[in-house]
């Protein structure tokens, strides 16, 4: 296990304050004021522009240090795009998801063509190390166009209703845009996506292992490791 490069020292609070507020942030559609709300509540005292720094600081450090999905060559992803308004202009977020809903990789950006497909599927190559099996969109031509650029052996399937694991995917976000009333530059939305992302994937279990007992364990064993990442005891 690799360890936390953001350091605990000249920190008021220890660890175990520090990792519960950035895992209620980015783990739940809590607001910052509702976790400055609940840490009161036992008896804690912290401003929540406080726990927005904390956030920012040791979010970042603690998504590097998570554990990844090993890429496999039967990887099927999933890709889309969604709307995002950022100070009255029109961004785009583009996604991709495996076939057990793990988000691997989003980028905000101002276009949605070709341009824009083919960055987010040179990042895909360039994070995962292999192409996948097959990828899935939506009809929007610009992925045809940017997959035969890039990665033109790789089956494409271009059809609305097979790609709904995909677009399933930006609910989670839709619910933090909500009760974050929006964002505020497409930096600080890039910084957001790539903790709530590493964490989300961290504790939602694989479409494999839905049953409770399954939801159970997965839920304990993503616990250990959240606690082993941020040192919280």
């Amino acid at each position: 296990m690799k360890t936390v490069s953001a350091s605990y020292k000249r920190h008021r609070f220890p660890s175990e304050i520090i990792a519960h507020a950035v895992w209620l942030y980015y783990r739940f559609p809590l607001s910052l004021r509702m976790i400055e709300e609940m840490l009161l509540e036992r008896g804690i005292s912290v401003s929540y522009e406080t726990i927005r720094r904390w956030g920012r600081k040791f979010g970042s450090a603690y998504a590097r240090d998570l554990r990844r999905k090993q890429p496999s060559r039967s990887d099927v992803w999933f890709l889309d795009e969604m709307r995002i308004v950022i100070a009255g202009k029109k961004h785009w977020l583009w996604r991709a998801v495996d076939q057990d809903g793990c988000v691997l990789d989003e980028i905000v950006q101002t276009r949605r063509n070709t341009k824009a497909a083919r960055r987010l599927l040179t990042r895909l190559l360039k994070k995962q190390g292999i192409a996948p099996k097959r990828m899935i969109t939506d009809k929007l031509r610009s992925y045809g166009a940017a997959r035969r650029q890039v990665m033109p052996t790789v089956e494409h399937w271009s059809h609305k209703g097979l790609n709904n694991r995909a677009e399933n995917s930006h609910v989670p976000l839709r619910k933090r845009e909500w009760s974050m009333q929006g964002f505020r530059s497409p930096g600080s939305l890039q910084l957001f996506i790539s903790i709530f992302s590493a964490v989300r994937n961290l504790f939602v279990p694989p479409r494999s292992q839905r049953s409770a007992l399954g939801i159970r364990s997965h839920r304990l064993r993503a616990m250990a490791e959240w606690n082993a990442v941020t040192k919280a005891s």
